[in-house]
C-alpha cells in the first residue's frame, strides 16, 4: 500500500482536499494529512481525520511528536508528498526554502517526490513572482500541476482553479513506483484508480516487449452527463474494444494508463486504470496522465451536457416537459491532437452509422489525429464481441476483416509498436 502525505494549504479550494482523501482511500492508499493554519479556516482537522482514519498534524510545536522529531518522521515515512491546494504563499515559501511551520519544515526535510496542485486568483497565478517560484520548484524537482481555468470564488475568470480531485489523484498515481500500485485497487467508482488483480501476461520473447519503455494513454467506455440526481445522458458504448486495446498494449510491454467511463469490465493485467463519469472528468484525467508516447482515444465521449444539472429529481408537472438546454463538452481528442503536449502518435475512433469513411476522413483533419479507427455501429457492435474497422490515415484507408475485438486490439497494438519504433 502506498503512503501519501497530504499538505492542505490555506485557500477556498481546501474543501476539495476532503474529496482527494476520499478517492485515495477508496483506491487503497494510506493518507496522512498536515493541515496548515490557513487551511484550518476552511476545513477541520476532525473532517480530515475521519476521512483518512489517521491523526491529522497541525503544528511544529507538538511536544510529544517533536520529542521524537515528528517532522522528520512524517517527511520520510511517505512515498509521496502532495500539496493541495498549493497557495501562492505556500509555493513562495517552498521555492525560497523556508521552514517556519510544520508544512514547510517537512517539505524541506523530505527525501521523497513532491507534487504541488496550485490554487489561487488568476492575477496571482500569472504574476511574475509566482511564475518565477513555479519555475524554481520545477527546477528543484517538484512536480507542479497546471491549474484549471474557469470562474473563481472571487468572481474573476482564468487560470488558477485547483485541478479537479480526479486529475490530482491520477497524477499522484502516475508518480508512484509501480511496486506500490500493484494490488491497491478497488472496484470501479467515479475517480477511483483501479489496479490489476490478475498476474501480468507473459511478455514477448524480447523480454521487455516491443513497447517496453513507452507510455500509452487509452480512453474507453461511455460518459454519463447528469440531468438530475437519478437521470443522465449516455450512449451504448460497452468499453470492450478500449479495454482490449489497453490489454494488448500492456502485453507488448507498454506502461498503459486507461481512463475508463462508467463500465463494469475487469481491468486488463498490467494496466493502470482511472475511473471517471463525465466528459469533463475524463478530460481532466487525460491531461493528468500526460506526457505519453501515444494516445488511443476509444471512449465514446458525450458531445453535450445539460447546461444546469438539477439538484433534486425533476418531477412531472402540469406545465409539460421540462426544457433541457445543452452545452458542448470538451473535445478531448482535438485538445490532444492540437495541444502543446501532443503525444507522438494520436489515434482517434469514429463510431458512425453512415458514410463511415467520409466522416472519419473529415474527423482526421479536424481533430489533428494521425489515425482514425472507424466502424459502423448501426448493428450490434456496441456491446458486441466483434468489430469491422477501417484504419484511416492521411494517405490511405485500410479495411480490416470482421474479427473479434481482442484480435482488432492485438493488430492495432502491433501497428502502434511498429509506428513508434520507426519514429525519430
Amino acid at each position: 500500500m502506498s503512503r501519501i502525505l497530504l499538505i492542505v494549504g490555506g485557500g477556498i479550494a481546501a474543501y476539495k482536499a476532503c474529496e482527494i482523501v476520499r478517492q485515495l482511500r477508496k483506491a487503497g492508499h494510506g493518507v496522512r494529512c498536515v493541515l496548515t493554519e490557513g487551511g484550518s479556516h476552511f476545513v477541520t482537522a476532525m473532517t480530515l481525520a475521519a476521512l483518512s482514519e489517521e491523526e491529522v498534524h497541525t503544528t511544529l510545536w507538538d511536544l510529544k511528536d517533536e520529542a521524537e522529531m515528528g517532522h522528520i518522521q512524517l517527511s520520510r515515512q511517505a512515498d509521496l508528498v502532495v500539496v493541495a491546494p498549493a497557495t501562492a504563499d505556500l509555493m513562495a515559501r517552498m521555492a525560497a526554502g523556508l521552514a517556519n511551520d510544520l508544512a514547510t519544515t517537512l517539505l524541506l526535510a523530505t527525501d521523497k517526490p513532491v507534487l504541488a496542485a496550485p490554487a489561487m486568483n488568476v492575477r496571482m497565478w500569472l504574476h511574475p513572482a509566482t511564475q518565477r517560484n513555479v519555475a524554481q520548484l520545477r527546477a528543484d524537482g517538484v512536480t507542479v500541476m497546471e491549474p484549471d481555468e474557469g470562474a473563481m470564488a472571487c468572481g474573476e475568470y482564468g487560470p488558477g482553479r485547483l485541478p479537479e480531485p480526479v486529475a490530482i489523484v491520477a497524477r499522484i498515481e502516475s508518480l508512484l513506483p509501480s511496486r506500490l500500485r500493484e494490488g491497491s485497487g478497488v472496484g470501479p467508482s467515479t475517480g477511483t484508480i483501479v489496479q490489476p488483480t490478475a498476474p501480468p501476461l507473459t511478455p514477448p520473447a524480447s523480454g521487455r516487449g516491443t513497447l517496453g519503455g513507452k507510455h500509452i494513454l487509452v480512453t474507453a467506455g461511455p460518459t454519463h452527463e447528469p440531468i438530475d440526481p437519478v437521470r443522465y445522458i449516455a450512449n451504448r458504448s460497452s468499453g470492450k474494444q478500449g479495454f482490449a486495446i489497453a490489454g494488448a498494449l500492456a502485453a507488448l510491454g507498454a506502461r498503459v494508463s486507461l481512463i475508463a467511463g462508467p463500465v463494469t469490465l475487469v481491468t486488463p493485467p498490467g494496466v493502470t486504470r482511472v475511473d471517471v463519469e463525465t466528459a469533463r472528468e475524463m478530460a481532466a484525467a487525460v491531461d493528468a496522465a500526460l506526457p505519453a508516447d501515444a494516445a488511443v482515444m476509444v471512449a465514446a465521449v458525450a458531445d453535450w451536457r445539460v447546461e444546469g444539472t438539477a439538484e433534486q429529481k425533476l418531477k412531472k408537472a402540469a406545465g409539460g416537459i421540462p426544457a433541457l438546454p445543452l452545452v458542448e463538452n470538451p473535445d478531448i481528442l482535438a485538445t490532444l491532437g492540437h495541444g502543446k503536449r501532443r503525444p507522438c502518435l494520436v489515434i482517434g475512433f469514429a463510431a458512425e452509422t453512415e458514410n463511415v469513411i467520409a466522416h472519419a476522413t473529415d474527423k482526421l483533419a479536424r481533430k489533428g489525429a494521425d489515425w482514425i479507427v472507424a466502424n459502423d455501429v448501426s448493428g450490434d457492435v456496441m456491446g458486441g464481441d466483434a468489430n469491422t474497422v477501417h484504419l484511416v490515415s492521411a494517405d490511405k484507408v485500410e479495411t480490416w476483416d470482421h474479427m473479434p475485438k481482442n484480435d482488432v486490439a492485438a493488430r492495432l497494438a502491433a501497428r502502434i509498436a511498429s509506428a513508434l519504433e520507426n519514429m525519430p
